[in-house]
C-alpha cells in the first residue's frame, strides 16, 4: 500500500492547515472531515476567504436576519459574523491545541486590512479580536508592514497569540521574528506565562514566482528562462535557514527557558498559480521540521491524490539558493522592488476584499430588512 503523502508529510514534522473557513464548512461537517481524514490540524482564514464565503449561498441568512432586526450596521455585523466562524472554528480544532500543548489546533483571523498602515489601530483592533472570539487556540493575524512589527510586539507583550502574514522577504522575516522575541521579553516583564503565548510567520511562497517570473519573462533572455520557477522555493529555503539562526542564539535560549515557543515559519500561498508547474511543488519541495503548510483544499486534494513526499527538502540548501538569487540579480531582476510591489499589492488585495465584504453584508442587511 503506497504511503499517504499528507501522512507522510505530518510525520516529517509540517502541520497541515486548511486555508480557507465559511459558515457552510462548518456547517455541513466538510471540515470536521478533513480534520478525521486528511490530517488538517489548523484553519487560517483572510479578507479574500470571509468575502467569497459571504458571497455565496445561504448558510449566514439566519444570522443576517438576526443582526438587521438588531439594527446592526455593517461593520457590526461583518465583526460578529466572521467571529462567530472562528469562534466555532476553534471549539471544533480545541482538542487537537490540546493534544498539542497549544501548538496545532489553531485557528487564524485577520485585523481590519484597512489598519495595516496604522500601528496604534492595529493594536486595538488585534486585541479586541482576541476578547471577542475568547478562545485559546486563536491566532490573530497581524501583517508584517512596517507599521505593524511594533504592533506585532505589543500584541504578544499583552499575551496574544499572533500569526504574523504578508512576509515576502527574508529581510522582513528577521524584522518579524526580532518584533516576536522583543514581544515576548514584554509579555515576560509583564508577568505573562510564555507557555501560552504561540505565534506562526507566514511566508508566501506562490507570489514571489508570479512576481519574478513575469519579470523573467519580459527578459527573455536564455539565462533568465533557466530562473523561471526557481525563486519562491529558494526565498523559503533562505527563510528557513534564518529561522534556524534566530531560534539557536542566547537571546532566545533565555526565552525558551521559561517556556517560550519559537515562531514557526508557515508557508503561505501555496496553491499552484502557473499551470506549467506541478499544482504540489509548492509542497513537496518545502517539508522540513517545525513549519506550517497552509493549503486551499484544491493543493490538499492534490496533494493526498499524488503528493511526492520524500522526507526534508530545506534543511541545509540555504547556499544553493543563494545561489539563485544572485544570479537573479545577475540577469537584472530588482529584487527589493519585487518584494515592495508583493507586500503593496498584498495590502491592496485584502482591502479590496475587505470592501466586498462590506458590500456584500450591507445588501444582505439591507434586503433583510426589507
Amino acid at each position: 500500500m503506497t504511503a499517504n503523502p499528507l501522512a507522510q508529510l505530518s510525520d516529517a514534522g509540517v502541520s497541515i492547515w486548511l486555508d480557507d473557513l465559511s459558515r457552510e464548512r462548518l456547517n455541513t461537517g466538510n471540515l470536521a472531515g478533513l480534520v478525521a481524514n486528511q490530517h488538517v490540524v489548523g484553519v487560517t482564514t483572510n479578507p479574500t476567504i470571509f468575502a467569497a464565503a459571504l458571497a455565496k449561498g445561504s448558510a449566514y441568512d439566519e444570522q443576517v436576519r438576526e443582526l438587521a432586526a438588531r439594527g446592526a450596521d455593517t461593520d457590526a455585523a461583518v465583526r460578529e459574523i466572521t467571529t462567530t466562524d472562528v469562534r466555532n472554528a476553534c471549539d471544533l480544532f480545541r482538542d487537537i491545541y490540546t493534544a498539542t500543548d497549544g501548538v496545532d489546533g489553531r485557528v487564524s483571523i485577520e485585523v481590519d486590512p484597512r489598519l495595516a498602515h496604522d500601528t496604534e489601530g492595529t493594536i486595538a483592533e488585534a486585541l479586541d479580536l482576541a476578547k471577542v472570539v475568547d478562545r485559546p487556540n486563536l491566532l490573530v493575524k497581524i501583517p508584517a508592514t512596517i507599521a505593524g512589527l511594533p504592533a506585532i510586539t505589543k500584541v504578544l507583550a499583552e499575551g496574544v497569540s499572533v500569526n504574523v502574514t504578508l512576509i515576502f522577504s527574508v529581510e522582513r522575516y528577521r524584522d518579524v521574528m526580532e518584533a516576536f522575541i522583543a514581544g515576548l521579553e514584554q509579555a515576560k516583564a509583564n508577568g505573562h506565562d510564555l507557555r501560552g503565548i504561540h505565534s506562526v510567520a507566514s511566508f508566501f511562497v506562490s507570489r514571489v514566482d508570479t512576481e519574478i517570473d513575469k519579470r523573467l519573462d519580459a527578459l527573455d533572455t536564455p539565462a533568465a528562462k533557466e530562473l523561471r520557477g526557481k525563486a519562491a522555493i529558494a526565498n523559503a529555503v533562505l527563510a528557513y535557514a534564518a529561522f534556524e539562526e534566530t531560534f539557536k542564539g542566547e537571546r532566545w535560549a533565555a526565552l525558551a527557558a521559561e517556556g517560550a515557543r519559537a515562531q514557526r515559519p508557515l508557508w503561505a500561498s501555496t496553491g499552484v498559480k502557473d499551470p506549467n508547474y506541478s499544482d504540489t511543488r509548492y509542497v513537496d519541495e518545502l517539508v522540513v521540521a517545525d513549519t506550517v503548510n497552509t493549503m486551499p483544499e484544491k493543493t490538499l486534494h492534490a496533494v493526498a491524490d499524488h503528493g511526492r513526499i520524500t522526507g526534508d527538502t530545506v534543511t541545509g540548501r540555504a547556499a544553493r539558493a543563494q545561489e539563485v538569487f544572485d544570479a537573479l540579480a545577475g540577469v537584472g531582476i530588482d529584487l527589493d522592488d519585487v518584494f515592495a510591489v508583493l507586500e503593496t499589492e498584498g495590502v491592496d488585495k485584502f482591502e479590496k476584499s475587505w470592501a466586498e465584504l462590506l458590500e456584500t453584508v450591507t445588501g444582505q442587511l439591507n434586503q433583510a430588512k426589507g
